[in-house]
């Protein structure tokens, strides 16, 4: 597994800019009331950013040999959850940040509880970002010094291939 790309999380952050931008720009149109994220969405980011780092601790322990052997496939696993929390959280960020873009562009001064839990979504965006591609590295594991050549029975050095 390769770790996420700072051009995907940047690819991610520009479509969800988009989309938010987008879906207040229909709302207004249609003569509805802007988009404002519940207050609940960003604790529940944060709280998603926490889980992601209390699960990939155990796993960085027991790769430096400090705790009992875990699963491999729970490592992946966590790996994986890290990643993709890292990409829904640069998604999410963009989208907080169309919003803000469309309501800093109006003429119309936006109340305070709406901006006020949009800029509430953005930060907890970044700290989930941040978490994950923490956790990220640390389900990562230190290369042997035997890794740049295959051993006996290795198909070309790649682990997963079948012997």
């Amino acid at each position: 597994m390769k770790r996420t790309n700072p051009a995907v999380l940047a690819i991610a952050v520009v479509l969800g800019a988009g989309v938010g931008f987008l879906v207040d720009q229909i709302l207004t149109a249609s003569g509805q009331a802007t988009f404002t994220p519940v207050i609940t969405l960003p604790v529940l980011l944060a709280l998603l950013g926490a889980l992601v780092l209390a699960l990939a601790i155990p796993v960085r322990r027991a790769s430096r040999g400090r705790s009992a052997p875990i699963d491999p496939f729970r490592a992946v696993r966590i790996a994986m959850l890290a990643k993709a929390s890292s990409i829904v959280g640069a998604a999410m960020g963009g989208f907080a940040l169309g919003l803000m873009i469309f309501l800093l562009t109006r003429p119309v001064v936006p109340s305070v509880g709406s901006f006020g839990t949009t800029i509430a979504t953005l930060v907890a965006c970044v700290a989930l970002v941040a978490a994950a591609l923490t956790a990220e590295s640390l389900c990562t594991i230190r290369k042997d010094d035997d890794d740049d050549q295959p051993g006996p029975g290795d198909v070309g050095g790649d682990p997963l291939a079948p012997i």
